[in-house]
C-alpha cells in the first residue's frame, strides 16, 4: 500500500541512479548511501527508481522489485516514491504496477512501450487508450505520463484525452521541444482538472521552468537535486537575478552529462557522483560501458565548475586509474 496517501506529483522529484558492483551484480550499500544523500535535500517532494536513471532497461522483474523493497526501506518513510513502469507489453506493464502498489509507491512513471513505435501512437492514438487503461485498471495510483520527444510522443490531443478519460493521470513528464513544451504546459495545466507538468528538459530548465512547469523530473537530480530545488524556487518566487546564477551552473552540469552520446547521461552521472566523493565506483551495465579517463576528467573538471566539487581529487584519482 502507499505509504503517502493522495500525493500529486508535483515539485523536484530526481530520479534516482542504481550502483552496481564489478561483477554487475547490485551494490545494496552504496545504492542506499545514494539514496540516503538525494532524500536528504531540502525541498525535494518525491523520489522515483526503476526509471531510465537507475538502468531499468537492464533490470529484471525481481531487481526492479528488490530496489523498490531497499528504497522503501531507506527512505519511504521521509519521502514518497514513484515507480517506473518500463514495459512493452501493456498486461507486462499492469503487473509492474501491481508489484511498485504492493510495495508502497505512492505514484507511477509511466514509459511509453516501444511497441508504440513505427508510427503506431501516431496512426492509432487507441494505443495509447489501451495502454494507460490496463494500467489504470491494474492500480489505484496516480498515473505520470512519460512524454517523449520523438515518434513514441503523444499528440497534444491524445493527452488532452487521456487525461480527461483517465482520472488517475495526475502529470506528465514532458520532454518535448520547446515551442510543443510550453504548448503542453498552457493547455494541460489549464484543464478542469488540471494536470501537472514536469519538465525534464534539464538542458534548458531554467526556461522550461520560466514556461510555467508545476515542476520537474530528472535523473539530473541524482546529482544536483539542490541546485534544481533552488532554480525551481526562484523561478517561483519570479527572482530571475537569483534563477540565473543558478542555471548558469546548472548548465555547467548539463553540458558534460548531456553531450553526444546522449545514451551516455546516467554513465556520466555516476561518474560525477565518484568524482564528488558521493559513489564508490561508477559501474554500468551492458550494453553501456565504462567512459574514458579523458571523459572522465572532463566531467569533474564540470562539477568543480558548478561549485559542487567535494573529494574531487581523490574520486577523480580512483577513476582516471580504472579508465586507463
Amino acid at each position: 500500500m502507499p505509504r503517502f496517501k493522495d500525493f500529486t506529483p508535483h515539485g523536484v522529484i530526481p530520479a534516482t541512479l542504481l550502483a552496481f558492483d564489478e561483477d554487475f551484480s547490485i551494490n545494496e550499500q552504496e545504492t542506499r548511501r545514494h539514496l540516503s544523500f538525494v532524500a536528504a535535500t531540502r525541498g525535494i517532494s518525491a523520489i522515483t527508481i526503476n526509471g531510465h536513471a537507475s538502468e531499468v532497461h537492464a533490470c529484471s522483474f525481481e531487481e526492479q522489485q528488490r530496489l523498490l523493497d531497499i528504497a522503501g526501506s531507506e527512505i519511504g518513510d521521509r519521502l514518497p516514491l514513484i515507480g517506473g513502469v518500463y514495459a512493452d507489453g501493456s498486461h507486462e506493464a499492469a503487473k509492474h504496477a501491481k508489484m511498485h502498489e504492493r510495495g508502497g509507491a505512492s505514484a507511477l512513471l509511466c514509459f511509453p512501450p516501444n511497441s508504440l513505435g513505427m508510427g503506431g501512437v501516431q496512426k492509432r492514438p487507441e494505443m495509447a487508450f489501451a495502454h494507460f487503461n490496463t494500467i489504470a485498471a491494474a492500480t489505484d495510483l496516480p498515473l505520470i505520463v512519460f512524454q517523449y520527444a520523438n515518434e513514441l510522443a503523444y499528440d497534444l490531443d491524445t493527452l488532452v484525452k487521456l487525461s480527461e478519460t483517465i482520472p488517475a493521470i495526475k502529470a506528465v513528464k514532458d520532454w518535448s521541444p520547446a515551442q510543443r513544451h510550453e504548448r503542453n504546459i498552457r493547455v494541460l495545466q489549464s484543464l478542469p482538472r488540471p494536470v501537472n507538468l514536469l519538465s525534464t528538459n534539464s538542458a534548458w530548465l531554467m526556461s522550461s521552468l520560466a514556461m510555467g512547469a508545476n515542476g520537474l523530473l530528472s535523473g539530473a537530480g541524482s546529482v544536483i537535486a539542490d541546485l534544481q530545488v533552488a532554480l525551481f524556487e526562484a523561478v517561483q518566487a519570479d527572482d530571475f537575478v537569483l534563477a540565473k546564477a543558478l542555471a548558469e551552473r546548472v548548465w555547467r552540469t548539463s553540458e558534460a552529462f548531456y553531450s553526444d552520446p546522449f545514451a551516455d547521461m546516467h554513465n556520466r552521472m555516476k561518474v560525477a557522483l565518484v568524482a564528488i566523493g558521493r559513489l564508490d565506483k561508477a559501474v554500468v551495465r551492458p550494453p553501456l560501458v565504462k567512459l574514458g579517463a579523458t571523459e572522465i576528467a572532463t566531467i569533474a573538471q564540470a562539477m568543480r565548475a558548478a561549485g559542487i566539487e567535494r573529494d574531487g581529487a581523490i574520486g577523480l584519482h580512483k577513476m582516471t586509474m580504472a579508465a586507463e
